[in-house]
């Protein structure tokens, strides 16, 4: 395998912020504990986010995060323009990051664009958040991508010398 295509490598080389350094071993520990604690930690909506890159599964997580950030926008004006951008890259069929919504939630997502509420994107987040829990959560924790994180993590905390 390549350094290119390695996950490992793609994860320590890759994340600008230097997360793999930040995230410590209890947090990454706590993520098996549920879904919830890994996506509402700290570090936890990247790494895991990563994790669905090297899948190419990761449509669910942006949209999640996007409507997370969506919820925060105060102005009407700037929630109509992400509102639309959001149903373009997610919602509308054939978009290029397709989420897998049923047809009543995609018709009533369209007639809410017309007046776009912090809410309007809600069941579509929640059906998304289900499918993250019951699919691609239990894969994240059995694959190598969360074991090797884990076991470097283990490894650096029984062998301070290492930093």
């Amino acid at each position: 395998m390549s350094l290119n295509t390695c996950w490992l490598c793609k994860l320590f080389r890759a994340e600008k912020n230097r997360i793999t350094t930040k995230v410590s071993l209890e947090e990454v520990l706590q993520w098996s504990q549920s879904f919830e604690k890994l996506i509402t930690s700290r570090y936890g909506p990247m790494i895991y986010k990563t994790y669905l890159e090297t899948e190419h599964s990761d449509e669910n997580i942006k949209f999640w995060l996007a409507c997370e950030a969506y919820k925060k926008i105060t102005s009407q004006r700037k929630r109509i323009l992400v509102a639309r951008k959001l149903f373009t890259n997610y919602i509308q069929a054939q978009a290029p990051n397709e989420i897998n919504i049923d047809s009543p939630v995609r018709k009533t997502i369209t007639r809410n664009l017309q007046e776009p509420t912090e809410s309007c994107f809600d069941e579509a987040q929640r059906i998304i958040y289900m499918h993250m829990e019951r699919d691609s959560y239990p894969r994240f924790l059995e694959s190598k991508f969360y074991q090797k994180l884990k076991h470097s993590l283990q490894t650096n905390s029984n062998n301070p010398t290492i930093s």
